[in-house]
């Protein structure tokens, strides 16, 4: 049986994983990161979650990337700063003011 096996880890996590080093808590349970290498755009290690490992028994806890509910709500108010900056640009919302030097009144 392989550690991924004994565990039960997603099947959406690949070879390429690192593992960090186990952790023993007081109350006896390991606790073992788990993340993978960044791609082009994201040097670093990305965290998957950790396995924690207590007695018989192991369980996986899955991490969320937060960073791109971030990067959209970002995205999102640059596209609407954008947009309303175009659109008064193009139609102020003040009224229409002209000056004659016709003398017409």
């Amino acid at each position: 049986m392989t550690l991924r096996e004994k565990i039960n880890l997603p099947a959406g996590i690949d070879d390429s994983m690192v593992f960090g080093t186990p952790y023993q808590t007081p109350d006896g349970a390991t606790i073992i990161t788990v993340a993978r290498p960044g791609g082009r755009f994201r040097p670093g290690l990305r965290p998957l979650g950790i396995v924690v490992v207590q007695g018989r028994d192991s369980k996986w806890i899955a991490t969320k990337d937060e960073s791109l509910l971030a990067f959209v709500g970002v995205l999102t108010g640059l596209v609407a700063a954008t947009l309303s900056t175009v659109a008064v640009v193009r139609r102020p919302p003040w009224p229409d003011t002209h000056i004659s030097l016709t003398g017409d009144r």
